[in-house]
């Protein structure tokens, strides 16, 4: 099937907001500005304000989900339909999860490479995988495991490469072991989140633009209230704020009135998040979830290569063989391959069974992964 140019720009969209999101992130952790109180210039390290903002994207998935609700009843189009009642509390336990590790996440990008970063979190195939079966009783195919150790070996690949100094100039050994091992741990908070999502949301068949809506809700409010404590608490060294607390806002917003592009960066990172999250939940309806699959993988490359373009970190060879491993641990978990060996094979049968075939294949592709959809669609 061919693809029209709604579809192009929706993956165009999808891949530049997706990668946007990770280096706006980024960006901003490489500014440096004076503080509050005549402080001398430092790093803008504010990972809890930075989770919070991407919260608030999240949040602004919900007058997108009732405008496009909004437009179905007035012109009868196929837009999300009404769910059925739920208590919207089911979305905390995983709105907790979510927060616990997109703030632990912002933490280690300030001590890792946003190509390492992007690359790790690929991580979250193993980890939801394996709690899948122990929490779901879900049976994994053989290409299932097989993608779950081609993934682990991609992990260990671009693990070595960081040790080996791949981090970028400014980071050191001990920081950035200690950056993949809070993203290693931010991943096994992702799968707990998916596998919660899965088990108590999914069937109450809550569409992705409101189930993102809501987690984003109770994560941008409860993050926002635990400002004021966590600027309290010491952090020894995860702390990157002259009182070496775990969040010190007033010097966030100190650093940005001195260093107005810091805001550029916030304003960047909260709007992609909520692009992306609409342009993936369009692609994998439009196309199919393998597609996508295909297009987060481009993002992680495109990350890889903008980083490097802007001198954000060093190339080191074993990161190719590792993204390599990664992305074919992706492909076999996702069931990228065994989409594509039934359309090869349709195409030799004849012309008119093969065309119904494979239509009736993508959309029964795109039912069985739709479900999945606003498990992932979240992880900017």
């Amino acid at each position: 099937m061919a693809w029209s140019r709604y579809q192009l720009g929706l993956a165009a969209l999808l891949l530049l907001t997706g990668s946007i999101n990770t280096l706006a992130a980024k960006w901003a952790d490489n500014f440096s500005a004076p503080g509050c109180d005549g402080t001398e210039e430092h790093r803008f390290q504010h990972p809890f304000l930075q989770a919070a903002g991407m919260f608030l994207g999240e949040l602004s998935c919900l007058p997108v989900f009732h405008l496009l609700l909004l437009r179905r009843r007035r012109r009868a189009d196929p837009g999300p339909a009404p769910s059925r009642p739920f208590n919207p509390l089911l979305f905390l336990p995983p709105a907790l999860c979510d927060m616990a590790a997109t703030s632990i996440m912002y933490v280690a990008l300030n001590m890792t490479s946003a190509s390492s970063f992007q690359m790790l979190r690929g991580s979250v195939i193993v980890f939801t995988g394996l709690l899948s079966v122990a929490f779901l009783g879900r049976k994994l195919e053989r290409s299932h495991w097989l993608g779950i150790l081609l993934t682990i070996l991609g992990l260990a690949l671009v693990g070595l490469a960081d040790l080996r100094g791949s981090g970028g100039t400014e980071h050191g050994l001990a920081d950035v072991i200690t950056g993949d091992l809070l993203i290693l741990l931010a991943q096994v908070i992702v799968s707990i989140q998916m596998v919660l999502e899965e088990k108590f949301i999914f069937s109450h068949d809550v569409h992705p633009l409101r189930a993102v809506g809501t987690e984003g809700f109770f994560g941008f409010t409860i993050l926002a209230l635990l400002l004021a404590p966590l600027s309290f608490i010491p952090a020894g060294r995860l702390s990157g704020n002259p009182r070496g607390v775990l969040e010190d806002p007033a010097d966030a917003f100190c650093q940005i009135r001195r260093q107005p592009l810091i805001l550029a960066a916030l304003l960047g990172n909260i709007g992609s998040i909520s692009f992306f999250n609409f342009s993936g939940i369009s692609v994998t309806r439009e196309r199919s979830a393998t597609t996508r699959t295909v297009l987060d993988s481009l993002r992680t490359l495109l990350v890889w290569a903008l980083s490097l373009a802007l001198r954000w970190e060093r190339f080191h060879a074993l990161q190719i063989p590792g993204f390599a491993l990664l992305l074919a641990g992706a492909a076999l978990y996702n069931g990228l391959l065994g989409a594509l060996l039934p359309r090869r094979s349709a195409g030799n049968a004849a012309g008119g069974n093969a065309a119904t075939g494979n239509a009736n294949g993508n959309e029964e592709e795109r039912e069985a992964l739709l479900s999945e959809d606003s498990a992932a669609v979240n992880q900017g």
